[in-house]
């Protein structure tokens, strides 16, 4: 069984399923009290798109605490471990 890899720069897919569109997103390592600044950076991720996404914190973590605000509002808030899927899906 492989171990999960760790990097200081983390690279994954972000999949928007949920309808809207996504316009910011935040990503803070587990543990953390504030989130750290807009990773799309003004860029909308359009309700059934993907992209990369890059975490470049210099951290050697792979849990986030994870807040999506969409177009509509609406805002959503999970943890996830985004070394061991390399993808994360917004439904």
């Amino acid at each position: 069984m492989a171990a999960p890899a760790f990097a200081e720069d983390l690279a994954f897919t972000l999949s928007n399923n949920s309808g809207v569109d996504l316009v910011e997103f935040y990503a803070s390592p587990v543990g953390v009290a504030n989130w750290e600044e807009d990773i799309l950076g003004g860029a909308v991720l359009t309700s059934g798109a993907s992209g990369e996404v890059t975490i470049a914190d210099g951290r050697d973590v792979c849990d986030y605490d994870l807040r999506m605000v969409f177009a509509d509002g609406d805002v959503l808030e999970e943890t996830g471990n985004l070394c061991e899927t390399g993808s994360y899906t917004i439904n």
